[in-house]
């Protein structure tokens, strides 16, 4: 069977592509501005990529077309599949009816850390030898591939996203997938192309919480208003709570100051158990993303010192604090953040584990929330742990970031020429220095590009 995927190269759809292969699909797709590390993947899987959008794509004719969220009325091959009649299907919609009937579902819910805890989760029920199969927005490097089916009956898990559906369905993903167990990490407001306020993806997670069955489990994180309110819409599942308040499940308590140590407590009634992760990650945020995670373990068997004794062996999915590479002592580290609250918990992360040297963050405002400006008055307060940033304005942004640097007590440079980005930065980066790059897309290969001027620099 032909299943053609338009907008393939997103990190869900290419995932998605990856599961229909290991089903036995014949399996093509197109999309526009291709980039890693998805469209190597894609490559490397055999399956077929065509750049742009175009009628022609659609010959021969597939038995199927999933079409991504990205896509919309006006696009030429959405037109095409339109006007010929094809089968068309979304996303999570083929997901839900091709992999997930007879597993067990456990998905990831959460403004932020969503890619992170579904791919430490996906890690420690595979320590554990459950064969997990996983579909995640990103590349686990324990793994090398963003989505498998796994073993037989064994775990899925899913990282759930509130974006919509499709052009044709407006509902959230993640109301497909009818989840076991569901992970609230966070909420925040974000999306503001398609919601107008906190309240309608409150809306939205409450539709979430609402398909979780009695039988399963609700791992909502502590110290959450949002979560607190979609909670109090109605609840039927039993819930566990996961943070630093006393109260909580399951909790941590920091053995560094960078969290690159630390305990984690499991409360079962009157009784404590207890272990240590020692990892290379940093940053409170992703304490409590391990927390989740093994909750989530927990849930489905794992033993908890088990757990925390292979997240020593975890390495971050790709673009998560990715070190991409090191030159005459100056590390270039990638990083996906696309919102406020994720750059400045990220920078803070790296600055608890900083002794020497500067921290230097290069941002592109490239997701739709920044891109509208909805929360450009936290962005300056964002990199108050760098002790330098770089501001990079793309083209097709209806608001200009010089009055916001303003606003920012270190130096900081705005730029709107990638070349000119790349020597700035080669000028000012000394040896111990660390530059984080900061962009939820190809950020014009600048990590490449940065790498080699470095070494052209320093060699």
């Amino acid at each position: 069977m032909h299943l053609h995927i338009l907008g393939i190269c997103g990190t869900f759809m290419g995932s998605l592509a990856l599961l229909a292969r290991d089903m036995g699909f014949d399996v093509s797709g197109s999309d526009a501005g291709v980039y890693p590390p998805m469209s190597t993947q894609l490559e490397e899987a055999g399956i077929v990529l065509r750049e742009g959008y175009a009628a022609s794509n659609l010959d021969p004719r597939p038995d199927r077309v999933v079409i991504g969220n990205a896509l919309s009325r006006g696009n030429p091959e959405v037109e095409a599949v339109l006007d010929r009649g094809l089968t068309y299907v979304s996303g999570p919609q083929w997901l839900a009816e091709q992999v997930l009937p007879g597993r067990r579902v456990i998905a990831v819910a959460g403004t932020h850390g969503k890619t992170t805890t579904a791919s430490l989760l996906a890690w420690l029920l595979e320590s554990s030898g459950l064969e997990p199969g996983f579909l995640i927005g990103g590349v686990p490097r324990n793994f090398g591939v963003s989505a498998r089916l796994g073993g037989q009956g064994a775990p899925f898990v899913v990282e759930a996203d509130e974006y919509d559906t499709a052009f044709f369905d407006k509902r959230s993903k993640f109301v497909h997938y009818r989840p076991d167990i569901a992970i609230l990490g966070n909420l925040e407001f974000d999306h503001a192309d398609i919601f107008d306020d906190l309240t309608a993806i409150e809306r939205q997670f409450h539709h979430l919480v609402r398909t979780v069955p009695g039988r399963g489990r609700l791992l909502v994180a502590d110290g959450e208003p949002a979560l607190e309110r979609v909670l109090e819409m109605g609840c039927w599942t039993p819930v566990e709570r996961f943070g630093n308040q006393s109260a909580s499940a399951w909790r941590f308590e920091l053995e560094r100051e960078d969290a690159s140590r630390f305990r984690v407590i499991h409360q079962q009634g009157d009784t404590d158990e207890d272990a240590v992760i020692d990892w290379s990650l940093t940053g409170t945020y992703n304490a409590r993303n391990a927390l989740a995670a093994l909750a989530g373990a927990h849930a489905c068997g794992v033993d908890l010192a088990r757990g925390c004794a292979a997240l020593a062996r975890f390495e971050t999915p790709r673009r998560r604090q990715e070190v991409r590479g090191e030159v005459a002592g100056i590390q270039v580290i990638d990083d996906f953040a696309h919102h406020p609250t994720a750059i400045a918990a990220t920078l803070e992360g790296l600055r608890a584990a900083t002794s020497r040297g500067r921290l230097l963050a290069v941002i592109e405002p490239r997701s739709n929330t920044m891109r509208l400006g909805t929360l450009r008055s936290r962005l300056a307060e964002s990199v108050a742990s760098a002790d330098q940033s770089f501001w990079y304005q793309p083209s097709g942004i209806d608001w200009s970031l010089e009055s916001m640097l303003a606003e920012i007590p270190a130096s900081s440079h705005l730029v709107e020429d990638i070349d000119a980005l790349v020597q700035a930065l080669v000028a000012e980066a000394k040896p111990l220095d660390r530059i984080v790059v900061m962009s939820n897309g190809g950020f014009g290969g600048i990590h490449e590009r940065l790498l080699a001027a470095l070494e052209a620099a320093h060699g």
